[in-house]
């Protein structure tokens, strides 16, 4: 089991500090695994978060609500959103009404590659917390916000 004192060798002033430090700490950690393990399909896990939000959107929306709904803001989304154009993973179209608004909608393509990613199936990386101890963790996380 990991310790975070050891891992980046180093003490604290109190337990609400390394808990702060343990988070942000996990969070990097948690990120790069999830980088390694989307590598091969050629996206990053930003580029990931936007394919699930409109797979799980199901109906064109707009570019401002993929932002809204991204779990990592990345105040580059426009630029992720025209690599996957690129990669022909999503497509988009102006609004008629209001020529400054795009709808973005996923393609087969982008909705095959979500599901050959199986990320939401990638529990290995939960494997050594309960159930249980995941809500407490959820309930705590959703406490601090």
């Amino acid at each position: 089991m990991g310790d975070i004192s050891k891992d980046i060798q180093s003490t604290f002033p109190s337990e609400k500090v390394k808990a702060l430090i343990n988070i942000v700490y996990t969070a990097n950690w948690l990120n790069s695994k999830s980088n390694e393990h989307l590598k091969p399909f050629q996206i990053t896990s930003q580029q990931y978060n936007i394919l699930r939000i409109l797979k799980g959107a199901g109906k064109p929306i707009t570019v401002q609500t993929v932002k809204d709904r991204m779990v990592v803001r990345a105040p580059n989304a426009t630029r992720l959103m025209d690599k996957l154009f690129t990669k022909e993973l999503i497509t988009r179209s102006r609004c008629e009404k209001d020529r400054r608004i795009v709808y973005i909608e996923i393609t087969e393509k982008g909705i095959d590659l979500v599901e050959k990613c199986k990320m939401d199936d990638n529990d290995s990386l939960l494997e050594n917390i309960t159930d249980e101890e995941a809500e407490t963790l959820n309930a705590i996380l959703d406490k601090l916000r």
